[in-house]
């Protein structure tokens, strides 16, 4: 239901942003560590598909740990089809390549129905602009990139890995950094220096408007040869498909979905309760994290994302600089966020 304030100020019901951090899906090579300055000498990665024969696994009900069923059940093997993706043979090193757009713009809706409440709306984020310059997410947005964060289950396999990243303007290469992914720590945001408060700064400009960003990001994993990568896992709602396991690729190369690239970098909330246990999530507006079945910024405690919208623009009650920051996060992120008529 819509809020209303004492000056007859209400949500707007039509209300959406457009993202301003935008990936674009990722696409996987195999190479070797030494070649990691050419360009020409790295193969595509194919996902191909196996059948398995698996055994039985999975936790007994107590009516069935009885070695006799036991060992029934283990006469019909577990078959399966599942796809896999691993280095070509002779190479030894995983090369991950995406771009990432940064948008100015953060706070204009891309659609709203009441002028008033869009007029207060892009006050407050002229406040918080002045007061912050976004240079507070651009620092962490940054930290994702250069830790290697996005790359997810493969940065745990492993050896080292290096990141490269390139300011593209008008199609030509600006400015260079690379960062040693494992010096960077996935479990805080350290103040930046070097090459890493030179990538915040650029972020900053493009998210405060001042110039257009376009980002080539290109990740070396050093993880053994032939061993097996880990690109995305595609969501099959054809219960008649007899894949177990079917992987994403883009014009049949192995990659990884635009989506889950954002998720790693806009992995920079530690301003809600438990934080200190838990560690960054995602910016979510229930701060949910699907992994763990939970919801860490619920209504009942006034800390998600709609309670502060609505306190802070309706109420006029201003959160905390950390909660500040979580929804500025959140418009940054983008998504549909109009209030509903009905109760």
């Amino acid at each position: 239901m819509a809020s209303k304030n004492a000056t007859g100020l209400t949500t707007a019901s039509v209300l959406a942003f457009e993202r301003k951090i935008d990936p674009s899906d990722a696409v996987f090579y195999g190479g070797r560590w030494d070649a990691r300055g050419e360009s020409d000498s790295w193969i595509p990665i194919t996902i191909r598909e196996k059948s398995i024969r698996g055994t039985i696994s999975n936790r007994l009900k107590t009516k069935d740990a009885d070695p006799a069923k036991l060992d029934a059940a283990i006469e019909n093997p577990n078959l399966q089809k599942v796809d896999v993706a691993t280095l070509p043979t002779g190479t030894d090193t995983l090369k991950v390549r995406f771009t990432l757009r940064v948008l100015g713009g953060c706070g204009k809706p891309s659609a709203c129905n009441n002028a008033e409440y869009q007029e207060k709306l892009l006050s407050l984020v002229a406040q918080y602009k002045s007061k912050s310059t976004f240079s507070t997410l651009a620092h962490r947005y940054a930290t994702n990139i250069a830790n290697g964060r996005f790359l997810w289950r493969n940065r745990l396999c492993a050896e080292t890995v290096e990141i490269q990243v390139r300011q593209l303007k008008n199609g030509a290469e600006g400015a260079k950094w690379t960062f040693l992914a494992f010096d960077i720590p996935v479990d805080r945001f350290d103040p930046p220096s070097g090459h890493l408060a030179e990538l915040s700064t650029a972020i900053e400009n493009g998210l405060s408007g001042t110039s257009y960003l376009l980002l080539e990001i290109t990740a070396f994993l050093r993880m053994g040869d032939g061993q097996e990568v880990f690109p995305s896992q595609e969501l099959i709602l054809d219960s008649k498909v007899d894949k177990s396991k079917t992987l994403y690729h883009v014009n049949h190369i192995a990659g990884m979905h635009s989506q889950k690239i954002g998720n790693a970098l806009r992995t920079i909330d530690t301003w809600y309760p438990q934080s200190e246990i838990t560690g960054p999530i995602a910016v979510e507006p229930y701060g949910s994290v699907t992994a763990l079945g939970k919801a860490f910024r619920v209504p009942k405690e006034g800390r998600d994302f709609y309670s502060l919208l609505d306190g802070w623009m309706i109420n006029d009650r201003v959160p905390n600089d950390g909660d500040q920051h979580y929804v500025m996060a959140t418009l940054v992120r983008g998504g549909v966020f109009g209030a509903s008529g009905k109760d």
